[in-house]
């Protein structure tokens, strides 16, 4: 029984990707919830539960793409969260090494500004899903609200994969969150954590076909054991 259980979650985290190019299905209103009430099961600090979603379906998530997409041409960047400072080490060459699978995967070469922006822009477009969430944390529960969130995140990205659909959460949404705020009558006591576009997978799609590594658990635990 236990190696059954193990099993299965070990699937869905060896299956489970970043999607960068949906199918325009819309995914059934049933469906969406079956998601949510498996993600309701997150454990939270002190069981607060700090996670709201604001879902788009069609016709809205078309009219928010083209809105939003209007607005990054206008507006710099602004956030509720502050982002990383910068990446540096094996923070900076894994990062590299992500981007560099993308960009191949495209045909972008290395010095392709114009195809770099391109698909940079890919995010705003939501890579064509059907459906966006954007999440969001209570403000006054600080950072340990949006870690609980990034728990949240994750049920809902295993959930995703393990009925057939795919995801791709998405930092680059929270860039903009003032807008976000605006568009969706997000309350300012809340603070957007990130968007999670989501839907069909185009598995034809060469953008979909790579897959990022993983670091060798040696490089990420030390062990105390005398």
């Amino acid at each position: 029984m236990i190696d059954t259980r193990y099993a299965a979650l070990r699937d869905l985290l060896d299956n489970r990707w970043t999607c960068r190019q949906f199918l325009p299905d819309p995914v059934p209103h049933e469906t969406i919830e079956q998601i949510l009430s498996l993600a309701q099961r997150t454990p939270s600090w002190c069981n607060t539960q700090p996670w709201q979603l604001t879902i788009t379906e069609q016709p809205t998530t078309d009219r928010f793409r083209k809105e939003l997409l209007a607005h990054i041409e206008e507006a710099g960047v602004a956030t509720d969260l502050p982002f990383p400072a910068e990446y540096t080490g094996v923070y900076r060459d894994r990062r590299r090494e992500c981007g560099a699978q993308l960009y191949e995967s495209v045909n972008v070469a290395r010095g392709d500004h114009a195809g770099t922006l391109r698909q940079m822009v890919r995010n705003f477009e939501l890579f064509d899903a059907p459906h966006v969430a954007i999440l969001t944390t209570s403000r006054d529960l600080g950072v340990y609200g949006a870690v609980d969130c990034g728990l949240y995140l994750m049920t809902v990205l295993l959930a995703v994969e393990s009925l057939g659909l795919a995801a791709a959460p998405q930092a680059a949404l929270a860039s903009y969150s003032p807008f976000l705020h605006e568009y969706f009558d997000i309350p300012a006591d809340r603070n957007v954590v990130a968007g999670i576009s989501f839907g069909y997978p185009d598995r034809e799609h060469p953008v979909n076909a790579f897959r990022t590594t993983r670091a060798p658990l040696p490089d990420t635990i030390t062990w105390h054991t005398t």
